[in-house]
């Protein structure tokens, strides 16, 4: 187990943002889409290599839920419905660590198969 782990998880008013607070007092502050874009679920990550997919139309979407799952994560629902995605201690530290870098890379992602982050349609 790691021996990191949050000591906060808040949720803005405006329900877009999640600062995450660790034991050792580094603080990160996600967006609710790169929480929702990046979702560890296997729909976002598929079931094995080379089966990740691109989520586009999320630029506004919001967390509408947390659920406690064991001492080792949290579950987010979001308003667009998903809620599959189990977010651990060290996959939300490392969100926070590389969450400029994994972005960047998801919004080439997006330009290269024709998506945009403010219209919705069919992940691929």
């Amino acid at each position: 187990m790691s021996d990191l782990w949050p000591t906060e998880l808040r949720v803005s008013k405006d329900r877009q943002r999640l600062l995450v607070t660790f034991n050792d007092n580094q603080s990160f502050d996600l967006s609710a889409e790169l929480l929702r874009v990046l979702s560890p679920s296997a729909e976002v990550q598929g079931h094995g290599p080379g089966q990740k997919v691109t989520v586009p139309g999320k630029r506004n979407v919001a967390i509408i839920s947390m659920i406690p799952t064991g001492n080792y994560a949290v579950r987010i629902g979001f308003d667009d419905l998903h809620d599959t995605g189990i977010f651990t201690w060290s996959y939300l530290r490392e969100l926070g660590e590389k969450g400029a870098e994994l972005f960047a890379d998801y919004e080439r992602d997006l330009a290269e198969k024709g998506m945009s982050r403010d219209m919705s349609e069919k992940p691929r």
